[in-house]
């Protein structure tokens, strides 16, 4: 069926459609590992600590923290809390820009319609404020943000091309964005994203035809809060780093509410421990696919 359509998307190096075969992915991290270990709504430095602290002690490494509550609700000395600790664990540290559409004077996304909307910013002051947060979290010390619009990663990567913003910084686009297909991910990896999030259910060979689309590495759940639906695939993590590799596994918020809500001490503890569930499955059904060590992320925090 469709047979015209998919030969056009063949010609244009697009996958034909989902990847049922379920091919394993040749493509791996810079440093040749299959895939890292993020833990998202990592929303306090308390949480970072424990989180850390837990994980070093279980013998798992975390590579990556995604902060989510909204960087412009940190104080300055919180911010470089976080990225004292994430440089001296030796992990990646991403921000979440703000303000965002939740945070924002209108009044459409608190209504029904407003889950089509997501996070995404209304109007150009709030662009240019999202570009300020950027600045700021850079001046602290940051150096990875999570973006939550469109349009905001697109002024994000033309600055940065144009050394308006500094080159050492990555952008991640968040799940709130809602793209879920590999047409939509080949056009944020040309605005400039260097981590792709797509929504949090997609079947695995879904996933593997985003693999098939573009390079960049992605980021895909593998378990979450029952704010989003509650499910945890630790059995199926390990395909998914197959077909999807680069791949950061995220991990740890089935042990909270929802996304974006504010963590201490005790959630970080079990993020760190379903973590390292999520590692001994990958681990025990494919020893072959490999995490990158601690301290030898692309992303480098300077010292605080």
């Amino acid at each position: 069926m469709f047979e015209a359509t998919r030969e056009y998307l063949k010609k244009i190096g697009m996958p034909q459609g989902d990847a049922f075969d379920m091919p394993s992915s040749d493509q791996r991290f810079p440093d040749g590992a299959a895939f890292r270990i993020e833990d998202p709504t990592v929303n306090s430095a308390e949480t970072v600590a424990t989180l850390l602290e837990t994980a070093f002690k279980n013998g798992v490494t975390i590579n990556r923290i995604t902060e989510t509550f909204g960087m412009f609700r940190h104080t300055a000395a919180e911010i470089k809390e976080y990225c004292r600790l994430c440089h001296d664990y030796g992990c990646e540290l991403l921000m979440s820009t703000g303000p965002r559409a939740t945070y924002d004077t209108g009044a459409t996304v608190l209504s029904p319609q407003g889950a089509r909307i997501g996070y995404r910013l209304r109007g150009m002051e709030q662009v240019i404020r999202g570009i300020e947060d950027i600045k700021r979290g850079y001046d602290l010390g940051v150096r990875g943000f999570l973006v939550y619009d469109e349009g905001m990663l697109w002024l994000a990567g033309q600055m940065r091309r144009d050394g308006a913003l500094p080159k050492d910084i990555i952008f991640k686009t968040s799940a709130h964005l809602g793209q879920c297909n590999p047409c939509s991910f080949k056009l944020l990896e040309s605005l400039g994203a260097d981590s792709l999030n797509p929504v949090r259910d997609l079947q695995i060979p879904m996933i593997a035809a985003l693999r098939q689309a573009v390079k960049t590495p992605l980021d895909i759940h593998t378990d979450n809060p029952p704010g989003s639906g509650g499910f945890i695939r630790a059995y199926e993590a390990p395909e998914i780093v197959r077909v999807a590799a680069p791949l950061h596994c995220k991990t740890g918020n089935s042990v909270i509410g929802g996304h974006g809500e504010m963590t201490g001490a005790a959630e970080g503890k079990k993020m760190a421990d379903q973590a390292t569930i999520i590692v001994e499955m990958i681990n025990k059904y494919y020893p072959n696919l490999t995490q990158t060590p601690r301290g030898h992320s692309d992303l480098r925090l300077p010292a605080v």
